[in-house]
């Protein structure tokens, strides 16, 4: 297994070593070759080689099985023009691998019920999969740009734009994923508003005719906003667009208590040998706040391991079990800062130690040194 880490910026080097040492473990434990490479992407690539990310290291993506990315960007590089800034390159990776299904799950454990800004009972346990689409739409599309009039008003100016063959795969990839779960899919658009809106909720129709057995709902952009933070369990799985998917899975990973504990894949249509291209990362961004610290949480990141296990190395029981350990930690009181909610928390390092030590024995008590 040929895993490319591509820690990035802030607090992406410290959550990547946690879920590397975690690699580690389970390549370890399932008794599988693990072939680490790592490499530079962001503002790190930028310091080191003038730019986001190089050919070099899009060529070792390509022929990575999985890459785990940690998070890209802060303050210093800024006054950069948009095509050098370090969001640059996870852009370019996402594109050159054409990795179009992002999978971004919410999951409320009923452990940390109490750190969500919503009322306990309105999220705890709660379990979303939001199904982004990741490769068109308005953060690719063309022409854009901001120019000057003659009265010397600027004028700025995006293009939002989808095929129908863009629409359907990323449809078809949530009605299949639904088959896994409640059985239910809600397409997000602004149909009422814009030309995108009304083919994309024409063709996830059509799409979802082929699977009879699937629930389907559509939902306006601003209406699911609202709804995700007043009735959000009435959702299984949510299909949107790049702009309202990156949107509305932030205000869904609100409802978990923290940008902390969310995973994300980034998956490729299957190619001729059946596997796909992917790239886990944790939703969050590289927090340069408290980069060098050692108190980021990397629970986002382990779970985004937990996603290469299940879609990438075929160990579903080993992703399982990694949730689990997770969880146990977590009902056991072990907290980083940003979960702690004015109580003891951990570092880092002590947090991932909690749940390796969770993963060697499940039956054991966890024991760690906190923090004021």
């Amino acid at each position: 297994m040929r895993l490319l880490v591509l820690p990035g910026d802030g607090i992406g080097p410290e959550i990547i070593g946690e879920a590397v040492r975690l690699a580690r473990w389970f390549s370890d434990d399932l008794g599988f070759d693990l072939e680490i490479t790592e490499g530079l992407v962001g503002g790190a690539s930028i310091e080191a080689h003038g730019a986001p990310i190089t050919d070099a290291v899009v060529e070792q993506a390509l022929a990575a099985d999985a890459v785990l990315f940690g998070a890209v960007g802060g303050p210093r590089w800024d006054h950069l023009e948009r095509p050098a800034r370090p969001e640059a390159g996870i852009l370019r990776l996402r594109q050159t691998l054409d990795l179009f299904a992002n999978l971004r799950p919410a999951v409320c454990y009923s452990e940390l019920a109490g750190a969500s800004a919503l009322k306990p009972h309105l999220i705890a346990d709660l379990d979303i999969l939001i199904i982004r689409e990741a490769t068109a739409g308005v953060y690719f599309g063309l022409p854009r740009g901001i120019e000057t009039g003659p009265d010397g008003a600027r004028r700025a100016y995006d293009t939002q734009a989808y095929t129908e063959a863009e629409i359907a795969r990323i449809c078809h990839v949530a009605f299949t994923t639904a088959r896994t779960r409640s059985g239910r899919v809600c397409s997000v658009d602004k149909a009422n508003v814009m030309e995108t809106g009304a083919l994309w909720r024409a063709v996830a129709t059509e799409v979802g005719a082929q699977y009879p057995d699937v629930a389907l709902s559509h939902m306006f952009a601003d209406n699911c906003a609202m709804q995700l933070v007043s009735r959000p369990k009435q959702f299984d799985v949510i299909v949107t667009d790049n702009l309202f998917g990156d949107i509305l899975s932030d205000a869904a990973a609100a409802l978990s208590g923290s940008l902390g504990l969310l995973p994300s894949a980034s998956l490729s249509a299957p190619m001729a040998n059946g596997r796909r291209r992917a790239l886990y990362e944790p939703i969050h961004g590289s927090a340069p706040d408290i980069a060098g610290r050692g108190v980021a949480n990397p629970i986002a990141t382990l779970l985004s391991f937990g996603l290469c296990l299940r879609h990438s190395m075929d160990r579903p029981e080993a992703a399982d079990r990694l949730q689990q350990a997770v969880r146990a930690v977590l009902a056991q009181g072990v907290r980083t800062p940003d979960i702690a909610v004015g109580g003891p928390s951990v570092s880092s390092a002590a947090l991932t130690d909690a749940v390796l030590r969770q993963l060697e024995n499940p039956s054991s008590p966890v024991e760690t040194k906190a923090r004021r």
